[in-house]
């Protein structure tokens, strides 16, 4: 599937709004995963050629940011914090469960396409340890808690 022509026109205007071509590229491929929640091959290579950047510059950014997702996705993401005070305030007790309730291990997603689980480096929420990101807002949730997994996979996200 191709980028339409207004999302085209929205990442060329981004190249003027933040100052040339290579300073629109991140902002191209947050366009494109909030239209079409990921970034594929084509979306990347046509967002390039729309920016006259090269590819693999395009490539190397989408590569560096862990929240750039280059893979299909759930509708709601859980990036649980890989982080040091995550883990030393019961991050694997929170992952555990959340593999058990959705019955998927991490960098999965649930059959019915609802939840994909993946392992993000620190969020910087470490006054919220454990903490999570969820969903296409990503909210900051924390501290989690096992119990505290159910109450938010209840609520919808």
């Amino acid at each position: 599937m191709s980028l339409s022509p207004d999302l085209l026109a929205r990442i060329r205007a981004a190249s003027d709004e933040h100052g040339g071509p290579r300073a629109a590229m991140l902002e191209a491929l947050k366009l494109i995963q909030h239209e079409h929640g990921w970034v594929s091959d084509g979306h990347l290579a046509e967002a390039a050629s729309a920016l006259g950047v090269h590819r693999a510059e395009m490539e190397a950014l989408a590569s560096f940011y862990s929240l750039i997702f280059r893979h299909p996705v759930g509708k709601t993401v859980i990036l649980l914090c890989d982080g040091a005070s995550c883990w030393l305030n019961g991050a694997e007790e929170v992952r555990e469960e959340l593999k058990r309730r959705l019955g998927i291990g991490f960098g999965e997603t649930t059959r019915d396409g609802r939840y994909t689980l993946l392992n993000v480096a620190c969020l910087g929420g470490c006054d919220r340890a454990p903490a999570a990101v969820v969903g296409r807002d990503r909210r900051l949730v924390g501290p989690l808690s096992p119990a505290g997994v159910a109450a938010l996979l209840e609520e919808g996200l």
